[in-house]
């Protein structure tokens, strides 16, 4: 065993690399840090301090898009398609994901209320873009599970927390997205990419933030006492 994953328990990047390594069947180890207290060893593995990093053979790969795309040239089972238009359009789809990222993060992260409701708009204006992409699934490209169904499923985790908090409509009144989110949270490799506590840390982040969705938790009944 060469490869060796650093991670953190909640980071959406890092499931994108378990994700497609387990897709591969390729063996890994994973270590997770933390990243409020960051070891030595990791800032010189890591330029931007930031996981995952994938280190193969003492040579150390950073940011997720590189990582991915090192893995599809090295090992086997592509999972992006091969016919190079549609490669590279799987690629901006991606980026797309990982715009929606940000904006999650700023969904969460705003103590503004006027600033949440418009992250809301522009969440559910980006899944009303994918529902007109998505075909009959179930995956992104149809019947084979490509790289940017590794990039979704860990956008798709993220609601199934949201949804216990309450009913932000973003997902509302798209099937195929429905359907979609449905299929990633049943592939193995998307369920084993996060510890079984996943939903409790990230529930225990949400709250730390003391941001506007913060205080929706709180609202709710055992709020501050988690899922």
């Amino acid at each position: 065993m060469t490869l060796h994953l650093t991670s953190h328990a909640l980071c959406p990047y890092v499931q994108r690399a378990s994700i497609s390594m387990t897709e591969k069947g390729v063996a890994f180890e994973r270590t997770d840090i933390d990243l409020a207290n960051k070891p030595d060893w990791f800032l010189a593995i890591s330029p931007l301090g930031k996981t995952p990093v994938l280190t193969d053979n003492d040579q150390s790969i950073f940011e997720s898009s590189a990582i991915l795309e090192y893995l599809e040239e090295t090992q086997p089972h592509p999972l992006h398609p091969s016919d190079p238009l549609l490669r590279a359009q799987h690629r901006g789809w991606i980026e797309f994901g990982s715009s929606v990222l940000n904006d999650i993060a700023g969904f969460y992260g705003t103590k503004d209320k006027d600033v949440f409701e418009a992250k809301v708009e522009t969440l559910r204006a980006k899944f009303s873009q994918l529902e007109t992409q998505l075909g009959e699934g179930p995956y992104f490209e149809g019947s084979a599970f490509s790289l940017v169904d590794a990039v979704f499923g860990p956008v798709f985790r993220y609601f199934d927390v949201f949804d216990q908090i309450g009913d932000f409509g973003i997902l509302t009144d798209k099937p195929k997205v429905q359907s979609w989110r449905a299929a990633l949270t049943a592939r193995p490799s998307v369920q084993s990419a996060v510890s079984a506590d996943y939903p409790e840390l990230l529930w225990a982040f949400l709250l730390k933030r003391q941001s506007h969705l913060s205080g929706l938790m709180m609202d709710r009944p055992g709020g501050e006492a988690g899922l």
